[in-house]
């Protein structure tokens, strides 16, 4: 093989699979927990919205976020705040999990067969024959199916407080910042295969009920086979986790506690993390990233959620369409996630960062655009033989897929990344705080805004304003980015190139290309 062909050769490898051989013992198991995390992630997302949305409507959704997710996550924040301070991160990790995994279980098998006798009628008709307008629908809806909000609850969370906290604070305690500008898109690859399996996954439980009797409830079959799986990738990720804590992490080629940054080994009260946090410009611009991605997809899901409800008012035909979404989102993902780590090491942390806002300006604005504008296109609709409600659906299902695509390929992993330069107190405080609450304050305020607006009118008549909204936060969300990448670099400047980019001498691949 000529040298050329050599360099070639190793250009693509570098392009495609940036991990060294030796370290495949480290990167494959955190390939694979991804992969179950982000697999579970995606069938509780695309089941909750299946549930809440055609039993309740779109409405629903601001409330629960705002009255729902965000006292779970600061109940549960305090909880992990004080649990960190007593417990081995590796029971934190196990305490933390296995609630969620008993719910999911507990939810399939007790709570939805009774959701008849659980479930009030005549004073959520009364609750909602007083509540004004949207307020009426979606406050009401909430108590109505009090179960299935207790579900989208449990399912937003794991995304914030196992796929958020837990897995990527263990990947930023194990990572040096050289592995992970090669493979934290490379890991995300691993979440987004996941898709490819969760998305035929879910169509294909969900459209079980064409082989059930008239009489099976064919919802509770989905969701057995469904939460069944939730139970089983739960319990693959803890063995996992268990397997790495007694095999990798006691390997110093992978990880050595001393490379972690300590402070001081006094334990900060919760108010005193919060004062840290408000104190830290750079943990702030941290939050605020996050905070106003929350927002601006909340502004748009909930639009679009309300043209999917109307389109498929069944709970199955809800959840394939979502299992079509995932399978669409997840080839379009690894491509991002190929290109998103090029990006990455060859045009700098501030470049990649802010190619989400950018993204999700020109989609949010295209979609925003045809739901309000469409009633001037009717000729255009007819000529391509569909509806304005189908597609308004497809339009956000486009809009959709390249938001998800970017958040996963270049969002995460530049977030990721400026926490490597903490120390150890303020990864662990910091990240608490900004994951499970900053994260629900960003879809909160989305929330707050769509309550405040409905009581001046419909989700309908409200869409231009929902537009004009979504750029003023889009802009602030820019300014961040730009401000944190100063701040990111001078943290990092100073940090020496270690040697880990390359293979050590003497590990086994290098022997054999010897």
């Amino acid at each position: 093989m000529s040298q050329e062909t050599t360099q070639e050769f190793g250009k693509l490898r570098s392009f495609f699979w940036p991990v060294h051989g030796y370290e495949l013992k480290k990167m494959l198991p955190m390939f694979i927990m991804f992969f179950f995390i982000s697999f579970n992630y995606t069938i509780l997302r695309d089941t909750k919205d299946s549930m809440i949305v055609p039993a309740s409507g779109a409405e629903t959704i601001p409330f629960l976020k705002l009255w729902g997710t965000i006292p779970a996550a600061v109940i549960f924040m305090v909880i992990y705040s004080k649990l960190s301070n007593i417990l081995t991160k590796e029971k934190l990790f196990y305490v933390t999990i296995i609630p969620f995994i008993l719910f999911f279980a507990l939810f399939a098998t007790v709570l939805y067969p009774n959701k008849d006798l659980l479930h009030p009628t005549a004073s959520a008709d009364f609750l909602q024959s007083i509540l004004p307008g949207g307020w009426g629908k979606g406050l009401a809806g909430c108590y109505r199916n009090w179960t299935y909000s207790l579900f989208y609850i449990f399912a937003e969370l794991w995304g914030s407080a196992i796929l958020s906290l837990m897995f990527w604070g263990f990947a930023n305690e194990i990572m040096r910042i050289s592995e992970a500008k090669r493979v934290y898109t490379t890991l995300g690859i691993g979440a987004n295969i996941a898709l490819l399996f969760s998305g035929p996954t879910i169509i294909y439980f969900s459209d079980i009920r064409k082989t059930l009797p008239p009489n099976i409830d064919a919802w509770q079959v989905s969701l057995n086979y469904l939460m069944g799986l939730v139970v089983l990738a739960g319990l693959a990720i803890i063995g996992i986790y268990w397997w790495m804590n007694r095999n990798v992490l006691t390997d110093p080629r992978f990880y050595d506690p001393k490379d972690v940054k300590k402070k001081s080994k006094s334990k900060l009260s919760l108010k005193d993390s919060f004062l840290c946090l408000v104190q830290s410009k750079y943990i702030g611009c941290i939050s605020l990233l996050v905070i106003c991605y929350g927002i601006c997809i909340n502004l748009v899901e909930v639009t679009w959620k309300s043209q999917v409800g109307l389109q498929y008012p069944d709970p199955n035909d809800y959840s394939t369409f979502m299992g079509y979404l995932s399978t669409v989102t997840g080839p379009v993902t690894i491509v991002m996630m190929l290109i998103g780590g090029y990006v990455l090491r060859k045009k700098g942390w501030g470049f990649a960062a802010i190619i989400t806002p950018t993204v999700l300006l020109i989609t949010g604005i295209g979609f925003f655009a045809f739901v309000i504008f469409r009633g001037n296109l009717q000729g255009v609709i007819a000529m391509v033989g569909s509806t304005p409600l189908m597609l308004a659906v497809i339009f956000g299902m486009a809009q959709n897929v390249m938001s998800k695509s970017t958040k996963y390929s270049l969002f995460d992993p530049t977030k990721e990344m400026t926490y490597i330069p903490l120390d150890q107190e303020q990864k662990v405080k910091g990240k608490t705080a900004i994951d499970v609450v900053g994260a629900r304050l960003g879809k909160a305020g989305g929330s707050i805004i769509y309550q405040i607006l409905f009581a001046f009118g419909t989700l309908a008549s409200l869409t231009p304003y929902i537009a004009i909204i979504m750029v003023g936060v889009i802009f602030v969300w820019i300014t961040a980015v730009k401000s944190l990448n100063k701040q990111f670099l001078a943290l990092t400047s100073d940090t020496p190139k270690p040697e880990e980019d390359k293979e050590p001498e003497g590990t086994p691949a290098v022997q054999a290309a010897t």
